[in-house]
């Protein structure tokens, strides 16, 4: 894999596990609601900053963390689920699953 798209995939799990902020590992975490959701970046980023500050702040000194997170919401729901997949075998990314569901399932109050 070249450089640049190991640095890509690595940002990428990194944003997914700070969007995650914390939670319980598991094999194959469920990641259905942050396929399927609906919420825009600024509705996500509200939903992590109050469940959790720390990764929202993480998340916004990463430019790179960012701009994969934006580009997540932005695809459509088949592309989502192939970025999820590229990252999903990551320890990072399986230990923060509650936590994206959380967010994923509240972010439409923001």
């Amino acid at each position: 894999m070249p450089l640049t798209a190991k640095l890509i995939v690595g940002s990428g799990a990194m944003a997914l596990s700070l969007v995650a902020g914390g939670g319980i590992a598991s094999a194959d975490p469920d990641v259905t609601a942050i396929v399927n959701t609906t919420c825009t970046y600024p509705q996500i980023m509200a939903a992590l900053n109050e469940q959790s500050p720390a990764a929202a702040q993480q998340v916004n000194a990463n430019p790179i963390a960012g701009a994969w997170l934006q580009q997540f919401v932005a695809s459509p729901k088949v592309k989502r689920q192939q970025m999820v997949n590229e990252v999903r075998g990551m320890p990072a990314v399986q230990e923060y699953t509650v936590l994206i569901n959380q967010v994923a399932n509240s972010c439409n109050n923001y």
